[in-house]
C-alpha cells in the first residue's frame, strides 16, 4: 500500500505544477495581441488545468486506494501529456531543461510507483 499512497503524492504534487503552469502559460497568453494566438495560448491554459485536475483527482481517489484502475488512467492521461511537452517543449529546447524537467520527473516517479503498486498489491 506504501507504493500506491508514494505514488498518489507524486500524482498530486504533478498536478499542482500543472496548475502552476497553467497560471503561468494563461499570463503569456494576456500578453499577447488578441487574435488566434493568444486564443491557442488560452487553450494550452485550460488544456493544463484539466490535465492537472485530472491527475491529481485520480491520485487521491484512487490510486491512494491502489485501485488498478485509477493507477491506469493515471498512467495513460499524465503519460499523454507529459509525453506530448517533452516532445514539442523540451526536445527542441523551446524552454530550459529545467525547470522544465521538472513535471517529468514528477510524472516518472509517481508511474514507478503506480507500477510498483500494481505489481505489489491487490486492487481495491
Amino acid at each position: 500500500m506504501i507504493f500506491a499512497r508514494l505514488a498518489a503524492v507524486f500524482y498530486v504534487l504533478w498536478g499542482a505544477l500543472h496548475l502552476y503552469a497553467a497560471y503561468e502559460v494563461y499570463t503569456l497568453g494576456q500578453s499577447l495581441d488578441p487574435g488566434l494566438v493568444q486564443g491557442r495560448i488560452f487553450q494550452d491554459a485550460w488544456n493544463l488545468v484539466f490535465f492537472a485536475l485530472f491527475g491529481a483527482a485520480v491520485g487521491i481517489i484512487y490510486v491512494w486506494r491502489n485501485v488498478h484502475l485509477g493507477h491506469g488512467l493515471n498512467l495513460v492521461v499524465v503519460s499523454a501529456g507529459d509525453i506530448g511537452f517533452i516532445v514539442t517543449i523540451l526536445v527542441p529546447r523551446h524552454a530550459p531543461i529545467m525547470p522544465g524537467a521538472l513535471g517529468p520527473l514528477l510524472w516518472v516517479i509517481a508511474a514507478a510507483f503506480s507500477l510498483l503498486a500494481m505489481s505489489r498489491g491487490k486492487n481495491a
